[in-house]
């Protein structure tokens, strides 16, 4: 997959990725600023900016100006925040190029932030929150990761709570403005069926008259390190008819020589449905409706995790099922020795999952455009394929040796339970 990278004399970094055979576009701004920057009195601004962002500019004051011309050109829109990043596109017909150019270069950069607006707005995300606590195989993530980072905007939610968001105030977003939103902060991708020339004409007319920032030129990597030398856990009693846990351990920054092994690991473990976790946990025992593994990369941090829903009374012995999963693989038991068949298997996984997820425009842009952001380079989708295509048996082991520890588990688990002792009894590896 070609690429080309420009900066322009502002600083702003612009990847254009053509794709010729694709009918769409996908135009995306992304900014080196998410919920972990974030002073705790405002936590959640980033992600209530974000939502504000499309209440309307100086030059189309209202969010049913905005909505009518997108709906106009037939586009979808939307926005994403992160605990490092945050993420605005549009994507439509290629056709429509400049005028997505005009419209989202202006809603970035020059948001009204009316003070009315934003007490209208407190209500939504404040709706919002609420939505995200009534779902417990999502809130039990963030409880994870709350557990994970202690006394870490790392592991505050994203969202905020009720009270930081009513506190927010329009002064609030403006130093949010100032501190990050500067060209030099700022990626600009665009993916689908353009013309490089055009794509930054585009970026100069619309966006190079943006002004550097005052402070630094990017966004500072904040560098934090958790210490852990025994099992944690946290239990949120709820009353449901279904139990979600998260079961993890602290990993590998952004980065790290090692992510590839752990892209492949996760696979083996819990990527698909013949993963070793479905088969035992669902397939074999019937414990759970799903269950997965998954790995996050922040810029000086990382996690493995599991995730599984389970009916209430079985979760012990679903957990007993995954840690001897990981126990076994870890001491290479006979019959749990990654064999050569399940480890191309695996990597066919990764690698297909990447290819399938590329067939669309909007993640052709995240996937060059995050790696520009966060790691300052571009990474192309046939270098990752061919990085999964070097992991060897030993390197997974070296990940799986210094991960699966006992004094390295964490397990974040909410259903009807208020005993958390019980279940850190459980956690031996």
């Amino acid at each position: 997959m070609n690429y080309s990278k420009h900066t322009l004399g502002n600083g702003l970094r612009l990847i254009t990725i053509p794709l010729p055979s694709v009918p769409s576009a996908t135009l995306m701004i992304l900014v080196g600023v998410g919920s972990r920057y974030e002073d705790e009195r405002v936590n959640g601004v980033t992600h209530f900016l974000e939502h504000m962002v499309f209440k309307g500019t100086k030059k189309r004051p209202s969010a049913e100006q905005f909505s009518e011309m997108i709906d106009m050109i037939g586009a979808e829109w939307n926005a994403s925040t992160g605990k490092e990043s945050t993420a605005y596109y549009i994507k439509a017909a290629a056709i429509h190029l400049p005028t997505m150019f005009d419209i989202l270069s202006d809603l970035v950069t020059q948001p009204l932030l009316e003070p009315a607006e934003i007490e209208r707005e407190k209500g939504v995300i404040i709706s919002e929150i609420a939505m995200y606590e009534d779902t417990p195989a999502r809130r039990v993530g963030e409880l994870f990761e709350t557990l994970l980072y202690p006394g870490s905007s790392l592991g505050w939610d994203i969202a905020g709570k009720s009270e930081t968001v009513m506190g927010i105030t329009r002064d609030d977003f403006t130093a949010l403005y100032r501190s990050f939103y500067h060209p030099e902060n700022m990626v600009i991708a665009v993916a689908g069926n353009v013309k490089e020339h055009e794509v930054k004409k585009l970026t100069q007319k619309y966006l190079e008259g943006l002004q550097k920032g005052t402070g630094n030129k990017r966004q500072g990597v904040i560098k934090e390190t958790f210490l852990q030398d025994t099992p944690r856990v946290h239990v949120k009693e709820k009353k449901t008819d279904q139990a979600h846990l998260v079961l993890g351990v602290r990993g590998n920054p952004r980065g790290h020589p090692e992510r590839w092994a752990e892209e492949v690991l996760s696979a083996l473990l819990g990527g698909g449905k013949s993963s070793r976790l479905w088969v035992q946990v669902r397939e074999r025992r019937g414990l759970a409706y799903h269950v997965e593994s998954s790995i996050e990369h922040y810029r000086d941090n990382g996690y493995f995790a599991v995730y599984a829903g389970v009916q209430p009374e079985k979760v012990e012995e679903t957990l007993e099922v995954i840690l001897r999963e990981l126990r076994e693989l870890r001491e290479g038991k006979r019959g749990k020795r990654i064999t050569a068949r399940e480890l191309r298997k695996a990597k066919e996984f990764v690698k297909g999952h990447l290819a399938l997820s590329l067939e669309d425009t909007r993640n052709v842009a995240g996937f060059f455009g995050a790696f520009e952001l966060l790691e300052g380079k571009v990474v192309t989708p046939s270098e990752v394929q061919k990085e999964i295509d070097a992991v060897t048996v030993e390197d997974i082991m070296e990940v799986v040796d210094a991960f699966f520890r006992a004094e390295r588990l964490n397990l974040a688990l909410i259903g009807p339970y208020n005993d958390g002792e019980k279940f850190k009894r459980l956690l031996q590896l």
